[in-house]
């Protein structure tokens, strides 16, 4: 390599590395700005319009709230982040399990798919007091509730991801004499990586949700239970620091999801993520 070809070389990748990082930044820096601008505006509209501390308090009560009740609140974000990881991990696994009988009895998914749209659109206050009465009212309800409301976008995405395989490369590995095992695991699974993890990132942000629903059926502890007492006495400020831990540990989960996303799907680009 001639020294202009390899001068040429190291300011492309130079040029490459510096966009990335433009790209990572802002990736981080935009969500910020839109949080401050948010408060920004709720901190304005409160003072500009004068609205009552019972209907929106100001975010000086609420950070104020944050810091005098950290203990309170975490002690109660703990049983509900355990009900949510529990429901996500039962509810996405129980899916995965399911699509990859789907795929390969076909006779199966079409006897049970439907049976599962049915059971998905029955709503999640309607599924709760059933599930009480069922398992009882500790924490089993709750982490059935996560799964249900994440069993679905996953079995979906997960019988897509593996069903929809390239042709070209499925007879490739037909005339590669592939056992039913290789081309499962080599072909078809990696193909549904990206589709299982669209769905997983939704669930780990529904999972939350139907953790805390469950909560409002019957608990004495948790995000939900908290959501409740603050509402019932009228203390907007804890109400919405308890929202704002709530969706906190929701937004984290995520991350966290997304971020094993691009460790295991690595031959992906990173503009389809």
């Amino acid at each position: 390599m001639t020294a202009v070809a390899f001068a040429a070389d190291r300011e492309a990748q130079a040029r490459f590395e510096a966009e990335r990082k433009r790209l990572v930044w802002r990736k981080r820096l935009l969500p910020a700005a839109a949080v401050v601008g948010l408060i920004a505006l709720w901190w304005f509209a409160v003072e500009a319009f004068q609205i009552r501390p019972f209907i929106a308090p100001h975010p000086k009560s609420v950070a104020a709230m944050l810091v005098e009740r950290f203990d309170v609140l975490m002690a109660n974000l703990a049983p509900t982040a355990l009900e949510a990881v529990l429901g996500f991990l039962l509810g996405n696994t129980s899916a995965i399990v399911i699509a990859t009988v789907f795929v390969h009895k076909k006779t199966a998914e079409e006897a049970f798919f439907p049976i599962a749209v049915m059971i998905n659109t029955i709503p999640v206050v309607a599924k709760a007091p059933i599930l009480v009465l069922m398992l009882g009212n500790g924490m089993e309800p709750k982490i059935a509730i996560a799964a249900l409301i994440c069993f679905f976008p996953t079995l979906v995405n997960m019988v897509r991801g593996l069903s929809d395989v390239n042709p070209q490369a499925l007879e490739l590995m037909r005339v590669l004499s592939a056992s039913p095992r290789e081309v499962f695991f080599k072909l078809r699974v990696q193909n549904s990586l990206p589709y299982l993890f669209s769905a997983l990132k939704i669930a780990a942000s529904t999972s939350v949700i139907g953790a805390i629903v469950g909560e409002w059926i019957g608990a004495t502890k948790g995000i939900g239970a908290l959501i409740i007492q603050s509402t019932y006495n009228f203390d907007t400020p804890m109400l919405y620091a308890t929202i704002v831990v709530g969706s906190t540990f929701s937004a984290l989960f995520f991350l966290v999801i997304g971020t094993i996303e691009s460790a295991v799907v690595r031959w992906q680009p990173q503009s389809a993520r």
